[in-house]
């Protein structure tokens, strides 16, 4: 059974975000939120649900973050335009931070040497903090977020040459 703090997180992360509509199905429980534009509507089917509440198809949630992470690539794709240049992008909606904590300094930097498997960034989901790896050796040319901004999935967060 899904918890009211867990829903409350969602129903955040939702607001923040340019998702309209959440759906999510774990042990035969689905919860739906959609929201729109004055107001985040949240909806609970169990699954024994008669039929005809769980026939209405939601369309996915994912078809909206590439709308939302157009205005951030259009310029980076403009400006830097280099074959050898890979994007890390986040695979998750959350939270963007540039350290481990507020006092330590930030994984990287731009100039800085990465391998595959150097972390450079953490991106918070739900009280969960994901470590994300650099996934290419390089150098860091460009950092496209700021420490503590919403991100969505597949936005891009840093642009690197790789070696």
């Amino acid at each position: 059974m899904f918890k009211i703090q867990e829903i409350r997180e969602l129903i955040k992360l939702i607001d923040k975000s340019s998702i309209d509509e959440f759906q999510y199905e774990n042990d035969g429980e689905k919860i739906v939120l959609k929201k729109n534009e004055t107001s985040v509507q949240q909806g609970y089917e169990p699954a024994d649900a008669p039929a005809a509440i769980q026939a209405a198809p939601l369309a996915p949630a994912a078809s909206a973050a590439p709308e939302a992470s157009v205005p951030a690539e259009a310029p980076v794709t403009e400006k830097k335009e280099d074959a050898n240049l890979h994007k890390i992008e986040s695979p998750m909606v959350g939270t963007f931070y540039a350290s481990p904590s507020p006092e330590n300094p930030a994984y990287v930097k731009s100039g800085d040497k990465v391998s595959k498997d150097s972390i450079v960034c953490i991106i918070e989901a739900m009280k969960l903090f994901n470590e994300i790896e650099a996934e290419v050796n390089g150098e860091i040319v460009e950092i496209l977020v700021e420490n503590g901004q919403l991100v969505e999935y597949g936005q891009p967060l840093f642009l690197v040459k790789a070696e």
